[in-house]
């Protein structure tokens, strides 16, 4: 698949990942993966318990938050900055197309205090885009 988009050093996103991408991103150098899709969100597609197999056969940490249609939370953002900082390389994250895990990692670092200009640019390089979600990451970014 090879879909993995850079957010930053540290962590880049993709669209539902299949298991055979598991060993790809292994490859490519992730040291954990965080599934941001609700677990029967789409009943074809892998489900967390089989990614997480997949991860652990690679080596790779694995992890869930999922994200469904009611929104983002305090206690979602507060996980991801507790997996980021304890990670011990690279993190990909996904969802159906990526733009959950994105939206996750600029609250994120929206709230730790990161320029919110940036973290629009580089969701928009990784062909994100963060307009609707602005008042919010500035809110955050005002709080710090």
């Amino acid at each position: 698949m090879s879909d993995f988009l850079t957010l930053s050093a540290d962590y880049s996103v993709a669209p539902q990942i299949s298991i055979e991408d598991v060993a790809e991103a292994k490859a490519t150098g992730f040291a954990m993966l965080i599934n941001n899709r609700p677990d029967g969100e789409d009943p074809s597609a892998p489900q967390g318990d089989e990614i997480a197999h997949a991860a652990a056969a690679e080596g790779l940490a694995y992890a869930a938050i999922p994200i469904g249609h009611a929104g983002f939370s305090h206690a979602q953002i507060d996980a991801l900055d507790t997996l980021m900082r304890d990670a011990t390389g690279p993190i990909l994250a996904y969802c159906r197309s990526g733009t959950r895990s994105t939206h996750l990692w600029a609250l994120a670092r929206a709230r730790a205090g990161d320029d919110v200009a940036g973290i629009v640019e580089a969701a928009a390089n990784a062909g994100y885009d963060l307009s609707g979600l602005r008042p919010m990451l500035d809110a955050l970014a005002g709080e710090k």
